[in-house]
């Protein structure tokens, strides 16, 4: 099989508004797990490029790295992504059957940055992919395998709403049941609560990357173990995600920062070094120039986070932490998921 086209790819990185944390396993097999998320202005983008010379050629432009394999040369790459896509794609869509093509991709927030960032860019190399193939996958196939390859395959540690978020876009209230059973509910949140809520939001980057797998596992630990406090904390941010649906549909943004202080006292009992200094510093920054609550995006320990403002006080807000070190701005929301086209 040759194509003859590019083909492009993109998917939408996400903020985790409410109940990050309990779509991993096992607290979601147990108890069952409920995120609410939004995606925003900011992609993993992935192009698929013919080649005459049926070799294969991964290139991440944004971290610099690229890698040419020849025809049946073994795949040991370095951009594990990129290999365990195109692995796990030509193995079940292709018969086994290599296809020469480059792989170029780039990303609008680095690694770890608590965005849901390597997830979307699977959710993106899973898409170009199927348009590649012609392999016949809507939206909760491409969410389910992304997290195959990346969880299983791969063995990367993390939960399941990121590939969710990437590959369907918009307001999502998305429960996580047991037998890998997913459930995404859009939300219809009116054009003005949207504007509202778009208006209130800031997010800043720390400045500061992280690997999330050692929280990650530290709070898995805890589930495994019924630790009372990461138990306890976990099924704190279930009932937030709950009722910060329900705040957010009414539009209540004061409610909604409400919960989200909250949610970041509890999110930071499931393990530790969720939080560090720099980011207690920049939340304490945060409030004291307008903010009406903050938290970290993502598993914690660096990255971005994301904070509730009137709008009003939201240029003074995005100042104060610019000021501070960190890379603050207004955040756009997104209302389509993963998209793939030929050019």
């Amino acid at each position: 099989m040759t194509f003859t086209r590019k083909i492009r790819a993109r998917a939408p990185l996400r903020l985790g508004l409410a109940g990050g944390g309990t779509d991993l396993s096992p607290y979601c097999d147990d108890f069952g797990g409920a995120v609410l998320n939004a995606t925003i202005d900011r992609y993993a983008f992935a192009s698929f490029l013919p080649r005459d010379d049926d070799r294969v050629v991964f290139e991440a432009d944004d971290i610099g790295v690229s890698e040419a394999f020849e025809p049946n040369a073994p795949l040991h790459a370095e951009l594990v992504l990129h290999r365990g896509v195109y692995e796990r794609m030509i193995r079940d869509y292709n018969g086994g059957r290599r296809i020469g093509m480059t792989i170029k991709t780039t990303v609008d927030a680095p690694a770890g940055s608590g965005l849901g960032s390597s997830s979307a860019l699977v959710v993106a190399l899973v898409n170009g992919m199927r348009s590649v193939l012609g392999a016949p996958l809507g939206d909760y196939d491409i969410a389910h395998l992304a997290y195959e390859i990346e969880r299983i395959d791969l063995g990367l540690s993390g939960g399941r709403q990121d590939q969710y978020a990437a590959a369907f876009g918009g307001i999502n209230y998305i429960e996580f049941l047991q037998n890998d059973r997913v459930i995404v509910n859009p939300l219809r949140v009116s054009d003005a609560i949207c504007n509202e809520l778009e208006s209130s939001l800031v997010v800043c980057f720390s400045g500061r990357s992280r690997s999330s797998a050692a929280i990650i596992d530290q709070q898995t630990a805890g589930m495994k173990t019924a630790n009372h406090d990461t138990m306890a904390a976990m099924h704190k941010l279930k009932a937030d995600a709950a009722e910060m649906k329900r705040a957010l549909l009414v539009g209540d943004i004061d409610a909604m920062a409400e919960i989200l202080n909250a949610s970041w006292k509890a999110k930071k009992a499931t393990a530790q070094g969720v939080s560090t200094g720099a980011l207690d510093q920049l939340f304490d920054i945060a409030m004291a120039n307008g903010a009406l609550a903050g938290k970290v995006s993502g598993a914690g320990g660096g990255g971005f986070m994301f904070f509730l403002v009137h709008p009003e006080n939201r240029h003074r807000l995005i100042q104060s932490l610019d000021q501070a070190g960190g890379q603050a701005s207004p955040a756009k929301l997104t209302h389509r998921g993963c998209e793939t086209w030929r050019y």
